[in-house]
Parts: structure tokens; sequence; C-alpha cells
């Protein structure tokens, strides 16, 4: 890796979880909107799916994140597991 590449490298990891963390602002957000219209369809008693939308997003981005970084990159740009 030239020293061109090593300075680049940490503006590129910031971006990506700043990435990361839009998309997971943006999609808890969306969960909980679906969840208030399919429970005011439904008419369910308690607000069920508002709790379990989100739940269930954080469970897959916490598994997308875990899966991402535990990804090591050698010196020659390949990764090993």
């Amino acid at each position: 890796m030239n020293k061109q590449q090593k300075q680049n490298r940490p503006n590129s990891d910031l971006m990506r979880y700043a990435g990361w963390g839009t998309q997971l602002f943006v999609s808890l957000g969306l969960a909980v909107f679906i969840g208030m219209k399919i429970d005011q369809w439904a008419r369910f008693s308690m607000p069920l799916l508002v709790w379990l939308l989100p739940f269930f997003i954080l469970v897959v981005m916490i598994y997308q994140l875990v899966k991402d970084t535990s990804k090591k990159k050698t010196d020659n740009g390949q990764e090993e597991l």
C-alpha cells in the first residue's frame, strides 16, 4: 500500500460508518412508521409492530455490522476471515 492509499483509508472508513449510521437511522424510522400504519390498520390493542419491526431491523443491522467488520484486510488488499 502506498502513502496516498494509507492517508485515504481513514476517510473511507469514516464515510463507510457514516453511511451505515444513516442507513440505520432511516431504516428505524421507516420501520416505526410502517409499524404504526399496520397497527392502525389491524387495530391491535397495543402497538405490537411498532416494537417488533424496529427490533428486527436492529438485529439485522447489528448482524450486518459484525459480519462486515470481522473481515481483516492484509497489506496486499486481500481479505482474510
